[in-house]
């Protein structure tokens, strides 16, 4: 039972929403796992949804569900495109995965609107701006 399971604090490993550049001038986004750990992580699932309400209405989006076998030390994957249609909902990853025999498991939401370029950074890891949640 999941009671029963020792989960340690996630360190080192984060998600971002990052974008760049297209050949049109625009901007395409992703969601990218990051690990920056000095060791890989292995037996990867990322589950993402989006929730929330706009103009008084609930929505929801599909859930997804993604699997990575191994992310090597310091290394990224790109998870999925973002579309900017739901930034104004909470947009929620969840991320567990193994370190040796012992699993790590944690919740990464953006809330609504934190998606906004008054909020990009520089995230060195992928060279792109974007929004880092750690």
């Amino acid at each position: 039972m999941k009671k029963d399971i020792d989960f340690l604090p996630v360190e080192g490993v984060q998600i971002a929403i990052a974008r760049k550049e297209n050949l049109l001038g625009d901007y395409d986004w992703q969601v990218f796992l990051i690990n920056q750990n000095n060791m890989p992580i292995h037996t990867v699932f990322v589950t993402s949804k989006g929730y929330g309400e706009k103009d008084a209405e609930e929505q929801k989006t599909s859930t997804l569900r993604h699997f990575f076998a191994d992310v090597s030390a310091g290394a990224y994957e790109v998870v999925e495109t973002i579309l900017p249609d739901v930034f104004h909902l909470n947009n929620e990853y969840w991320v567990s995965y193994y370190i040796d025999n012992q699993i790590f498991d944690k919740k990464f939401i953006f809330v609504p609107d934190s998606i906004v370029e008054a909020n990009l950074i520089q995230i060195p890891a992928l060279g792109l701006e974007g929004i880092l949640h750690e």
